[in-house]
């Protein structure tokens, strides 16, 4: 379906067919994309669309960024290097849009999109449908019905205010104004002046803190309501087979548009590229300084370099010969399991992580995907995926403390334990480069970075062939595509081409 081709380089357009940047062509305007994650993926669909002739070129021998699924363990395991769960993916604009059914993916959801275990052996899970949330939350149903049903109900409009660039007009601005009041909250200030029971509030930290923000910080419920709103709309899928899945179908649908895919083809420089070539890059801004230095402005170097990354993650992939034995049966019916107790608790380790330190008790986000895709593992054995976040960069070794934690709600949780794959902030980056210090969001969330993101000039570069679309840039990380989609829309906007 794409080539495989380490000694693979990019020759320049001769002269007879190269094309001038805002000119009438007469040839189809050629673009290369640099990364083959959802992102990079993305933006090649978007311009292949437009009658564009492009290329990928991908640095790894398996495309796919931070949505690879590789065998980490032991043989017959499929473990997903980063992304798991695709809370996003499933109503993301773009993606909704293309034929992706059509080339492999089918989504696999759990009777529970989440669980939050506690002390005493029970758990609160988050239902997707919101009349049986409401009956789980029991005194803060009502609450949440009001807080997160006009999301839900309208997610396609919140999707698209959303996942795009901060400053615009929204197409929805009341709906718009009601999430932005929220989402820019503190996780603490929400979680206590709208819910009121401590099970409640812990459920709405632990997921706030997939912002990997503090809790008591501006901002940290944004992705508190967007998950919970997503997780009602949507449910919190996962693809069937692992993440591999999502981007081997979106190669699948750029190779029908006649676009070509080169792996093991690291781009080190772009000098060899010829001005009239576009350059797509899904890249982190310290990526695109080292490969792109001579074509840019001093003072946008500058202002690259001033990006800030947030803290890493710390990943451990699991081989079991049986299902976690979790103290809470509910926790069984859930995808994803939040392991940090009380909203209190998960503060404190958040915040931990900002001041440089490791706690000792890790807010622990875990993934059981064999309980409802037994295809990944050999039958009877399963899978499971779990991290906490680290200062950036970090070297402290976090394995026995993640165990820790979920022996303290599944006992005996280590007994099976048939192997295990570590991957610290290092190891993650070495993997994928993008993945800075092990930062998975793509940069620090700080109202600068999330309405200047990676520079105010968001896609664009001051070299005019020479573009962004990673997570570093509109609307953040996650799996969804956007970041590319929203890059490639400005690419055609500057420059023009009618096939």
């Amino acid at each position: 379906m794409w080539p495989s081709n380490g000694r693979s380089r990019f020759l320049p357009m001769n002269d007879d067919t190269s094309l001038l940047i805002g000119s009438k062509h007469q040839h189809p305007p050629h673009a290369v994309v640099i990364g083959a994650g959802p992102n990079g993926l993305s933006a090649a669909i978007v311009l292949a669309q437009a009658g564009w002739q492009v290329e990928i070129y991908e640095a790894q021998p398996t495309i796919g960024g931070a949505s690879r699924t590789l065998p980490l363990t032991l043989p017959g395991f499929q473990h997903d290097f980063g992304s798991a769960i695709h809370a996003l993916a499933a109503g993301s604009p773009f993606f909704s849009t293309l034929p992706l059914e059509t080339y492999g993916l089918e989504w696999v959801h759990a009777p529970a999109p989440l669980a939050h275990p506690f002390d005493d052996g029970t758990a609160i899970t988050l239902e997707r449908n919101l009349d049986d949330a409401a009956l789980m939350l029991e005194a803060d149903g009502k609450r949440w019905r009001h807080l997160f049903g006009p999301f839900a109900e309208h997610w396609d409009q919140i999707a698209r205010g959303v996942l795009g660039p901060l400053l615009r007009f929204p197409t929805h601005p009341f709906l718009m104004a009601r999430f932005a009041a929220f989402s820019f909250m503190s996780a603490q200030f929400f979680a206590m002046r709208f819910l009121q029971t401590p099970r409640a509030r812990a459920l709405f930290a632990g997921i706030a803190a997939h912002s990997v923000l503090p809790l008591d910080a501006p901002l940290s419920a944004s992705a508190g309501v967007l998950l919970g709103a997503a997780a009602h709309a949507l449910g919190w899928p996962m693809p069937r087979g692992g993440a591999q899945t999502t981007v081997n179908a979106l190669a699948g649908y750029f190779a029908s548009l006649g676009g070509i895919v080169y792996t093991s083809s690291p781009i080190t420089s772009l000098e060899g590229f010829s001005p009239h070539t576009v350059l797509v890059c899904d890249l982190s801004p310290r990526q695109l300084l080292e490969i792109a230095r001579n074509r840019l402005e001093p003072k946008f170097q500058r202002e690259l370099g001033r990006f800030r990354y947030g803290p890493g993650a710390f990943k451990v992939d699991y081989a079991l010969s049986a299902p976690i034995p979790w103290k809470a049966a509910d926790c069984a019916r859930a995808g994803t399991v939040h392991l940090g107790g009380t909203l209190e608790e998960i503060a404190a380790s958040e915040s931990e992580v900002w001041q440089g330190k490791h706690p000792e008790r890790p807010f622990v986000l875990l993934t059981q995907p064999t309980l409802f895709d037994p295809s990944r593992a050999p039958a009877g054995k399963h899978i499971a995926w779990a991290y906490c976040h680290v200062p950036n960069g970090s070297t402290f070794e976090m394995t026995e403390r993640i165990e820790a934690q979920i022996e303290r709600f599944a006992p005996g949780f280590r007994d099976c334990i048939l192997a295990r794959h570590v991957s610290s902030p290092a190891l993650l980056q070495t993997m994928d480069a993008n993945l800075v210090g092990g930062d998975i969001n793509g940069g620090a969330i700080s109202l600068r970075q999330v309405a200047f993101r990676p520079t105010s000039r968001l896609y664009t570069t001051p070299d005019p062939s020479l573009f962004l679309c990673s997570a570093s840039t509109p609307p953040l990380g996650g799996v969804h595509g956007m970041c590319g989609y929203h890059a490639a829309r400005t690419v055609l906007q500057k420059i023009r081409f009618r096939p």
